[in-house]
């Protein structure tokens, strides 16, 4: 099995029953579609998220129609994750409230196994800064733990004005706000939507992969729009953003020219 490090080229036949054509020259980092509304970003979105979401696999399960061309060319497996904006469809609530009880949106649900894959990711970072401390190498296992510090480092400065911080004592995610304990499930919706973009990007532990988003900016405050793109490659350099938008403020901080529209990518 062989990870690509990203995504070179997107080309799907036939999209909106015949109609169009896409064919897409990626940039290994940073890739924002623009257009009007019902020209197609979203279906563009899914359809490649589709195509890769049974483990990854770029050779034996892509959707018909959907042709992906990775770095290097010879990858047979992605990483790859997909955050979706909040009007999304919503999950069940009853089997939600299964899990817990707190849990009232897929937004929520989302969060509820992003903490379990962020108590895997203590686990193995852990391990690693033991297996370094063993073999002598103090400054590599500091580093390990840096991630993790700047992650809660953001967080704590993003919600520094509703006096909320990460209670770092705990292993999973839990916040103190003038006394009291809180669980992601009662952050905002903005908050919730934050927090669930940053872990899912530091879970990944600085390891190439994909990270899809369909209107990431729903219900942030403009400010933490246009920092959005900067903080996520801050906490994983190697990662490949692929977004949709209609909010100037997400391309603010330097990052026009990886616009594409829609119409160019059309044939």
């Amino acid at each position: 099995m062989k990870y690509a490090d990203c995504i070179k080229q997107i080309e799907i036949d036939a999209l909106w029953s015949g109609r169009k054509h896409i064919l897409w020259q990626l940039d290994p980092q940073v890739n924002i579609l623009s257009g009007i509304n019902g020209v197609g970003k979203s279906t563009i979105l899914n359809k490649v998220f589709r195509s890769i979401c049974t483990n990854g696999d770029l050779v034996n399960h892509l959707l018909k129609g959907v042709h992906i061309t990775a770095e290097p060319a010879d990858a047979t497996h992605i990483r790859f994750d997909i955050i979706r904006s909040l009007d999304s469809p919503v999950l069940d609530v009853d089997t939600m409230n299964l899990v817990d009880s707190r849990i009232t949106s897929a937004l929520d649900f989302q969060l509820y196994h992003l903490q379990r894959k962020y108590l895997d990711y203590q686990v193995n970072i852990g391990n690693r800064i033991i297996a370094e401390l063993q073999q002598g190498n103090a400054d590599a296992a500091q580093q390990l733990s840096q991630s993790k510090k700047r992650f809660q480092d953001i967080v704590d400065e993003l919600f520094e004005e509703t006096g909320k911080k990460i209670v770092r004592t705990e292993n999973e995610i839990r916040f103190s706000q003038i006394g009291e304990t809180l669980v992601p499930y009662q952050l905002s919706s903005g908050e919730k939507q934050m927090l669930a973009i940053l872990l899912t990007v530091l879970v990944e532990d600085q390891q190439p992969y994909v990270l899809f988003m369909d209107e990431p900016e729903v219900s942030l405050h403009i400010e933490w729009q246009k920092r959005l793109i900067d903080l996520i490659v801050e906490l994983n350099p190697n990662v490949q953003i692929i977004l949709t938008t209609h909010s100037p403020a997400v391309i603010m901080n330097g990052w026009m020219d990886k616009v594409t529209e829609v119409s160019d990518i059309t044939l």
